[in-house]
């Protein structure tokens, strides 16, 4: 098989596309359980929580912002890791980015769980993997294939979650923001915060599609910042009815399907839970399917990876099919063996965020490393500017990471220390091999 490079990849999604793409990932089944516990940790501030949580996401995204706003990144998170740190500090971002991936087989599981509430008796992880295998082929037959039902899905799941809202905000109870408000203080609405961190995160995967973008430097930069506000402020309409139309301790801990199937008929909550729940599920799956493999592909070229093989496209689909085959037998193991691979994910999600935070406060070193980029981008800035917004997002970044380690156990630090310290000898013995040779994965647009 011909070694070829990213330059190859079908440079197809648009400004929707690409939108679609990050509603999708950042729309997860987590919210329809999150938003139980955001209400038991703040009661009917909840919907407080998301904007701050979003406030918080936003901080952290700046530094891509503005790097995605200058270049082309067709190794998406591993290059930018490369570019602005260093050889090895790629190397590791991509080891590590690798583990943290191998969870998708959890949304197909989830999905196979709210599958079986409609028809009870068939095996769930059939289900699971009939899906799983579903989004795989998707995948393997092009970007243009994926941006087609990526959109129609999130098309179906706005109107679910808008429909939920819409029934629901005439039936919010008076006083609302009386009793039941901030119940347990300022604490406890950030508390909340911090966790909905996750609900509302997950804007950044499509720097990964930056190499199939049409135009990168346009559109990642304002599809990051817009499909956060908008999902944000979503969430807290939904948090407005599912905290107002029931007294909070009978919502407090409890998925958002209860007040559902409170407020809706029963033709309209099927749709919720399809439409809803089930779509939110599989589009993040086909999000992640779609860009989890770039920055893959790309250190595969670079040699981190044996080249032959490992960096394939296809040359008529542009698709990297030898890695989406991998991830896609990763995810069968869990589903076929009952294998809990969250854990296996959560072996790196520490030290990711770090190396995600090293990586805002390396933006100080962007207009060093492409000083005519830089010139010609349309989000050049002052150098005081640039270190202020640096500062800013290593700060909503050190946050997150506090509140991480806080609520970790003392086993998953290890774990994540121990991965960071086997990354690091492996990328500096395979560097020393002489076998990794960076292509240039970015480009000036």
């Amino acid at each position: 098989m011909e070694t070829v490079s990213t330059k190859d990849l079908k440079r197809v999604l648009g400004f929707g596309d690409l939108m679609s793409a990050s509603i999708g990932q950042i729309i997860g089944a987590g919210i329809m359980s999150l938003m139980g516990v955001a209400i038991a940790m703040t009661g009917r501030s909840a919907m407080l929580s998301f904007i701050i949580a979003a406030v918080l996401v936003i901080g952290t995204t700046l530094p891509a912002v503005f790097i995605c706003g200058t270049l082309r990144l067709r190794g998406g998170d591993y290059t930018q890791a490369a570019l602005l740190g260093n050889t090895t500090f790629g190397g590791i971002s991509m080891f590590l980015s690798f583990f943290t991936n191998v969870s998708l087989a959890m949304y197909a599981l989830s999905f196979a769980d709210y599958f079986l509430r409609f028809v009870p008796n068939v095996p769930s992880r059939l289900v699971a993997a009939l899906v799983f295998t579903l989004f795989w082929l998707l995948n393997m037959f092009g970007i243009d294939k994926f941006a087609k039902i990526q959109n129609l899905i999130v098309i179906v799941m706005c109107i679910a979650l808008a429909m939920f809202a819409a029934f629901g905000v005439g039936k919010v109870q008076s006083g609302f923001f009386g009793q039941g408000f901030m119940t347990n203080g300022f604490l406890g609405l950030l508390q909340a915060a911090s966790l909905l961190t996750f609900a509302t995160g997950g804007a950044m995967i499509i720097i990964n599609l930056s190499g199939e973008a049409k135009n990168p430097t346009r559109d990642i930069p304002l599809v990051m910042i817009v499909s956060t506000i908008v999902v944000a402020v979503l969430y807290a309409f939904l948090a407005l009815v599912a905290a107002g139309v029931l007294p909070v301790e009978q919502v407090a801990g409890k998925p958002l399907t209860q007040v559902a199937e409170t407020i809706l008929p029963a033709p309209l909550f099927v749709f919720f839970i399809v439409g809803g729940a089930m779509f939110a599920l599989i589009s993040t799956l086909n999000s992640q399917f779609a860009s989890c493999t770039k920055p893959m592909l790309q250190a595969s070229i670079d040699g981190w990876l044996p080249k032959k093989g490992f960096s394939y496209i296809h040359p008529r689909f542009k698709t990297p099919m030898i890695w989406l085959t991998i991830f896609y037998v990763l995810g069968l193991i869990p589903i076929i063996t009952g294998l809990n691979i969250a854990e296996v994910a959560n072996i790196t999600v520490v030290i990711l965020n770090l190396m995600k935070l090293v990586i805002n406060f390396l933006l100080i070193r962007l207009p060093k490393v492409v000083p005519d980029a830089w010139e010609e981008s349309r989000f050049k800035v002052s150098n005081g500017m640039l270190y202020f917004i640096a500062f800013i997002s290593v700060l909503c970044g050190g946050v997150t990471i506090v509140l991480m380690i806080s609520s970790s156990t003392p086993l998953i630090m290890a774990l994540n220390c121990g991965m960071l310290l086997v990354s690091i000898i492996y990328c500096v013995l395979r560097q020393k091999s002489g076998k990794v040779h960076m292509e240039v994965s970015y480009e000036v647009q």
